[in-house]
């Protein structure tokens, strides 16, 4: 039995996100003003990207997903030194595996960065600047691998601290490279295209901070894994068997968004840059509820199906109750955002990014493509719920049928909307692809019995307040802009007005009862 409950575990980890989702507002209001939305900011988007793809594949994805089912089994029903061997060689092999990744990238980086930003060519300096930048970051990549290893042992032991701090040390490192563009344009005098450079360096030293902070963190739990152990067991293999496809299904939307920064290229420079800061507000729910909840979700339900002593129908009532238990308090904290980034789009791009290099024009652009985004936000969020429930019951292949489909279709997809709606239509045709995917991974779920319709009432409940509040604020905003000049007070007071409101509307409801009973269930 686990120590710490899932809705104790999610409240740590939702706390510790918030954090770090503050420092990454921060960060990219600090982006926003030294580097606008032009070749600097692109350069660098592009040249994170493959080890950002690879820490959200890692950190939030494929490896915990493949590794903490493993794991617990080992732990379950064998022993604690067995699970501790296991993983001893899985972080030996992916050492070992990553670094022999970042040699061959290193070598081979224009071509890798000239396929990821076909669109650069026309723009020589923008994709100069990427390459070199690009080499700068790539040994984030192992870092961050073996923390998301370390923080998924830390996991299975329900200490969760670690794994959910170490993005606040990401974007502090962020924060301080931005703020050093100025010291660096002067003393090294930068081209407009290189001002990333210090940010580059920024995430080397984030990737040390994170490994020294997890290294203390199972320090302090007395777990100590063999620093290279080069045998691999059968459990060993059998994980990496599962990682492929979990590397990949976890990976759709990371995926997608790599799609959408390929296509993107291709158009008007700044489109990069304007999906960038779109996304970095979708990923505020994302991060604080999807993210949060499936992190708590899948070691419990992976404890549940490693209990040799419950009886298959047993298992099955289990597995339904606490995932139903997710969904109901995820329901009420992701609907209402939705509405919020439809209708204070323009309202909180603008409060937020609008200043320095960040024009009217770049505001308008980004907030269009945050509403093609908040369409698919309750899908991006779901399908964290329904690809642990999945990872838990060993069907990392059905999801990676799921995700490969859902990457095929956003190709298609993306290259028809984009002829029309331009960047915006990129954002919109990942949203709706994560819909059918989400409805194709909960359709099996209730087919296999552990996925029921408790949770039904909560979402049509927090729907129609959600849409009381989208109402008020669209009728409210006109005159809080007759009432204020300021762009950020005007956003502050539209967002207290809105969670107001939507919690009035909602207590009345009964969601206020449903959540606290969610709450309550997960304890016990």
């Amino acid at each position: 039995m686990a120590n710490k409950t899932m809705f104790s575990a999610f409240r740590q980890i939702s706390g510790l996100t918030a954090v770090s989702r503050v420092l990454g507002f921060i960060r990219d209001v600090v982006f926003a003003h030294y580097l606008g939305a032009g070749a600097a900011t692109d350069a660098f988007l592009v040249a994170f990207k493959l080890p950002n793809l690879f820490r959200r594949l890692t950190a939030e994805g494929a490896l915990t997903n493949a590794f903490l089912p493993s794991y617990s089994l080992a732990r379950q029903q064998k022993s604690e030194h067995t699970a501790i061997i296991l993983a001893a060689e899985v972080q030996t092999a992916l050492f070992m595996g990553l670094c022999l990744i970042v040699l061959v990238m290193e070598l081979f980086m224009p071509l890798i960065v000239a396929g990821l930003a076909p669109g650069f060519e026309a723009t020589p300096d923008r994709l100069d600047a990427a390459v070199d930048m690009a080499r700068l970051t790539m040994p984030y990549l192992p870092m961050i691998s073996l923390v998301a290893l370390w923080a998924a042992v830390l996991n299975s032991q329900d200490s969760y601290f670690g794994g959910a701090f170490a993005p606040v040390i990401l974007n502090a490192c962020l924060i301080g490279g931005a703020l050093c563009v100025p010291f660096f344009q002067q003393q090294l005098h930068l081209s407009a295209a290189y001002l990333g450079l210090p940010i580059a360096l920024g995430v080397l030293l984030a990737g040390a901070g994170q490994m020294i902070l997890l290294q203390q963190q199972l320090r302090r739990q007395r777990i100590r894994l063999p620093l290279f152990r080069f045998s691999l067991s059968g459990q060993a293999r059998k994980m990496w068997f599962s990682f492929i496809p979990a590397a990949l299904g976890a990976g759709a939307m990371q995926i997608n968004l790599l799609v959408d920064l390929v296509l993107a290229s291709l158009l008007a420079t700044g489109s990069i840059s304007w999906l960038y800061y779109a996304d970095r507000l979708a990923q505020l729910p994302l991060g604080l509820v999807g993210i949060a909840m499936g992190t708590a979700l899948l070691p419990r339900l992976s404890r549940i199906e490693a209990e040799h002593h419950s009886t298959k129908q047993a298992k099955k009532q289990v597995f339904c109750r606490e995932l139903s238990n997710a969904i109901i308090p995820v329901s009420i904290l992701t609907i209402p955002a939705v509405a919020a980034f439809v209708v204070l789009s323009d309202v909180l791009i603008t409060g937020l990014f609008r200043s320095g290099a960040f024009s009217d024009s770049d505001a308008t652009a980004a907030a269009w493509a945050l509403m093609a985004y908040a369409l698919g936000l309750p899908a991006f969020v779901g399908l964290k719920l329904t690809q642990a429930a999945l990872y838990a019951l060993d069907r990392g292949r059905f999801v990676l049928v799921t995700s490969c489909a859902s990457v095929a279709l956003n190709i298609v997809l993306s290259l028809a909307l984009m002829q029309i709606y331009q960047h915006v239509g990129l954002a919109l045709a990942t949203s709706l692809v994560s819909w059918l995917a989400l409805i194709w991974q909960a359709g099996w779920l209730v087919r296999a019995g552990r996925l029921n319709g408790k949770a039904t009432k909560v979402i049509l409940k927090a729907g129609l307040a959600a849409a009381v509040m989208a109402v008020g604020l669209y009728l409210c905003l006109p005159w809080l802009y007759v009432a204020f000049i300021s762009e950020s007070v005007i956003m502050i007071l539209s967002v207290v007005m809105g969670i107001t409101l939507y919690l009035i509307v909602g207590h009345l409801l009964g969601l206020t009862k449903a959540f606290l009973v969610s709450a309550k269930e997960q304890r016990a």
